[in-house]
């Protein structure tokens, strides 16, 4: 396997899984306790791994401009949250919000350093654009309001309770309906990752291998 596909898993494995664990923080900060209980607030992948989601789809993605994937999600109560109305979208945005701040750091590294040093075809900056790329990915990814991804526990928020019937027959069928998505409909939210890509690290993304 090529070492650059080898570094690509890697990065993808700890970015779910501080995505994930960010769900499980935020959660435990409104009041519940369900992911501590679980030994789920824990960076070992080991605890997260999902195998079609961090394996099977990660491997397959490593053919795409974006790559992507998920870990298993980091269980919490609704129920025991203090902010009943908000709660939820709060936590469903914790993780998003983990892959914004990881993008960030990295790719305004890469536009105050590595950029000015000349370093772009570096390993240090080979590494930085896996890292933003690889998070912005993610983080558009996980925003798509298409149960049971991220996006739609956010809008819960703001529309109407019969939504929340929808979502959830939407939601028996698991992630079979974002693989649906992913082949169908994804190609739509795909320009938003090198826009992104650009805004932060000032470099073109079409510019890099």
């Amino acid at each position: 396997m090529d070492f650059q596909i080898v570094f690509y898993l890697i990065i993808l494995l700890f970015s779910v899984v501080i995505h994930e664990v960010s769900h499980g923080y935020a959660a435990l900060c409104l009041g519940d306790k369900t992911a501590e209980y679980e030994g789920r607030l824990t960076l070992n992948p080991l605890k997260h791994l999902d195998f079609i989601g961090s394996i099977l789809v990660p491997l397959i993605s490593t053919g795409m401009h974006f790559p992507f994937g998920w870990a298993k999600p980091v269980p919490f109560n609704p129920h025991n949250l203090r902010n009943r109305k908000y709660g939820e979208a709060i936590v469903a945005a914790a993780g998003p919000l983990s892959n914004l701040a990881i993008a960030g750091i990295f790719g305004l590294f890469v536009r105050f350093y590595v950029v000015p040093q000349g370093l772009l075809a570096s390993p240090v900056g080979a590494m930085c654009h896996l890292i933003v790329l690889v998070n912005l990915s993610l983080l558009i990814f996980n925003l798509v309001p298409v149960p049971p991804l991220d996006g739609s526990k956010i809008i819960s928020a703001i529309l109407p309770r019969s939504w929340m019937k929808v979502r959830a027959s939407i939601e028996r069928f698991g992630f079979i309906g974002v693989i649906i998505f992913l082949l169908f409909v994804w190609q739509f939210f795909e320009p938003v990752i090198p826009w992104l890509y650009t805004l932060i690290t000032s470099v073109p993304l079409q510019f890099r291998g």
